[in-house]
């Protein structure tokens, strides 16, 4: 997986399937500022074409089973990364 933007996508609808609208005030509430379309949906389009998310009938988007374990993969990743998140955190405040 690329970026961290799909990581994000895919942790927020990982959590509870939405539409691409409440994906978008997701990401706003993480990085401050909300995401256009014009990032927001090519991102979707390429999960889906990998065959990570899919989308219902209400334009729901949700994790398939291959999604999931690319989550998992990814949090271990990104827990690896930044095992002291804790530590720097301290900084933030």
């Amino acid at each position: 997986m690329k970026g961290y933007l799909t990581y994000l996508i895919l942790w927020i609808i990982g959590k509870n399937s939405m539409n691409g609208a409440e994906i978008g005030r997701e990401l706003e509430k993480r990085r401050g500022t909300k995401p256009s379309p014009g990032t927001i949906y090519p991102a979707l389009k390429e999960l889906k074409k990998k065959g990570l998310i899919e989308i219902d009938e209400n334009k729901n988007y949700s994790l398939t089973p291959e999604g999931k374990k690319e989550l998992k993969s990814s949090c271990k990743f990104f827990c690896n990364i930044f095992y002291d998140i804790k530590e720097m955190s301290d900084f933030c405040e």
